[in-house]
């Protein structure tokens, strides 16, 4: 899976111009929602509630361009809940973009 880590900014231009500080505003808004998106899967306590978390931390990942984080998702919606590995691999993820 292809890493792009300009991707978020590029989808961030393209929609909003070339304001560095708007764009910055909304990337730090993108990383927060990942962020609470993640705390909610590590919640999960059933099958419901943790593919619910990764098919709406996939939906915000397409809606930023972050194709990775969008890959790690769908691996998430197809995993255990509780899935360590995967909270992990997502948590890094995020915090490289």
């Amino acid at each position: 899976m292809a890493y792009d880590p300009g991707a978020i900014d590029a989808t961030l231009a393209a929609a909003v111009g070339d304001d560095p500080a708007l764009i910055a505003e909304l990337r730090d808004a993108f990383l927060d929602s990942a962020t609470r998106v993640v705390e909610t899967l590590e919640a999960a306590d059933d099958d419901d509630g943790w593919r619910s978390a990764a098919w709406r931390l996939k939906g915000l990942a397409a809606s930023f361009g972050a194709v990775r984080l969008m890959g790690l998702a769908t691996d998430a919606s197809q995993a255990q809940p509780g899935d360590i590995l995967t909270i992990n691999r997502i948590r890094r993820a995020i915090e490289r973009l």
